[in-house]
């Protein structure tokens, strides 16, 4: 089945319609969904991609990561990848971050960043993800600085947004 994205301009707005691999062969503004998953002791759950992703393979991310289907919106997205990535299945929305422009750090995406707090058990899909670790924010913010290579570009830009939202 051809996934099919809504490709937007500048300002968010959708202009058109593409299967996924054209989105990406040439670039174009999309949508996606990241959300910070954290325990009742402030640890982030993050995701290694699986090998067979078309980007990032191998790469830590996010705790759920995830493009918006045609048509969906952002917050039916992190609802529904939340739920395909790590089995948890949300009553409600949770609570949006902050919102990143398209560039290249994050693929051409408009990214909404959501953070959710959950202390129960999470079952990673092992299509989409090949391991899952908590990590504190000292332990993470060390980890990133000495191997940025390990880590995808939103993730990182994500966190530095983080950092400067604690300052």
């Amino acid at each position: 089945m051809t996934e099919i994205f809504d490709v937007v301009d500048k300002n968010d707005r959708v202009i058109d319609q593409q299967p996924r691999h054209l989105v990406h062969e040439k670039k174009l503004w999309h949508r996606a969904v990241h959300a910070l998953v954290f325990d009742g002791d402030q640890r982030i759950y993050l995701q290694k991609r699986s090998m067979s992703k078309d980007s990032n393979p191998g790469l830590w991310d996010t705790s759920v990561g995830g493009h918006l289907d045609s048509g969906e919106s952002y917050d039916q997205a992190v609802i529904r990848e939340t739920n395909e990535e790590l089995g948890i299945e949300l009553a409600e929305v949770p609570k949006r971050l902050f919102k990143l422009s398209a560039c290249k750090e994050t693929g051409f995406e408009f990214i909404w960043v959501y953070k959710i707090l959950y202390s129960g058990e999470i079952k990673p899909c092992p299509i989409e993800i090949t391991e899952g670790r908590w990590v504190d924010h000292q332990e993470l913010i060390y980890w990133t600085q000495q191997m940025p290579a390990l880590f995808t570009s939103s993730l990182l830009l994500i966190l530095d947004r983080l950092q400067e939202a604690d300052a």
